[in-house]
């Protein structure tokens, strides 16, 4: 039986992802960037949490971890760098599998945001909770980790399915298509900032997004073919996508 996902905007620009495994019933929340919305939500839908699955360590994704698991009595899961802000119940690294009910999370090492980051990959349902290694039209800051790393990141969440199901933590897609037609002028990518500004003017989230569409259209995917723009003809890909990287740091439209 497949994985519902619920989703709820919190904090500034923060999404919340409940993820119930239809054949128990078991839920499980995706990071905890607002304890307080997180318990809302599951008092609204009747859901029992049995996980906290954790992404990375920073404060907007693990900072809910104490108050939701003496509310609910759930399992933290994460990996090791969680510890410096919240307790494990269970540290993870890449390739481990982490089950809620019947639905099988294989977990990714995704790191360059922060070094220890990971994404939670469910294949059957082809859904990947990526926290903030991946965005719509966009990719984490390299606050701890560099653009070998990040790269390489980015690269094992393309490999995934293009109909995968990319759920991503914040709602930056308005910005980030911004910078994206400041580096590229790809017709594809011109008519998805059209429809993202649109459905941003109507309040709609333009989470979650698909690998195929990120491979298509993000800037970061498409680092190597903007090269040249960018300033990083012939050099290494990894040294391409640092280069757009920059210049998404410094945009200031």
């Amino acid at each position: 039986m497949p994985l519902t996902v619920h989703q709820f905007p919190c904090l500034s620009d923060n999404y919340g992802f409940l993820a119930r495994d239809e054949a128990t019933g078991l839920a499980a929340c995706i990071d905890t960037p607002d304890a307080a919305a997180i318990l809302r939500e599951l008092d609204k839908l009747g859901w029992k949490l049995a996980l906290i699955l954790n992404t990375h360590w920073h404060p907007d994704h693990a900072g809910g971890n104490a108050e939701v698991k003496a509310a609910t009595g759930c399992a933290i899961v994460g990996p090791h760098e969680v510890t410096r802000i919240s307790a494990l119940d269970r540290e993870v690294h890449g390739g481990d599998i982490v089950e809620l009910g019947e639905t099988r999370f294989e977990v990714l090492e995704t790191g360059g945001h922060t070094l220890g980051h990971i994404t939670y990959s469910d294949a059957a349902d082809g859904i990947a909770f990526v926290g903030d290694t991946l965005f719509a039209l966009g990719c984490g800051r390299l606050f701890e980790g560099d653009a070998a790393q990040m790269w390489t990141s980015l690269q094992r969440l393309a490999a995934l399915p293009d109909d995968t199901a990319v759920y991503c933590a914040h709602e930056y897609t308005a910005s980030n298509a911004r910078f994206a037609l400041s580096v590229d002028d790809d017709p594809a990518l011109k008519r998805r900032a059209e429809a993202v500004f649109a459905a941003r003017e109507r309040g709609e989230p333009t989470v979650p997004t698909t690998i195929g569409l990120e491979k298509e259209t993000n800037p970061f995917l498409r680092a190597p073919k903007l090269a040249e723009r960018v300033g990083a003809a012939g050099r290494p890909d990894y040294e391409a996508f640092g280069a757009v990287r920059s210049a998404k740091d410094n945009f200031k439209g």
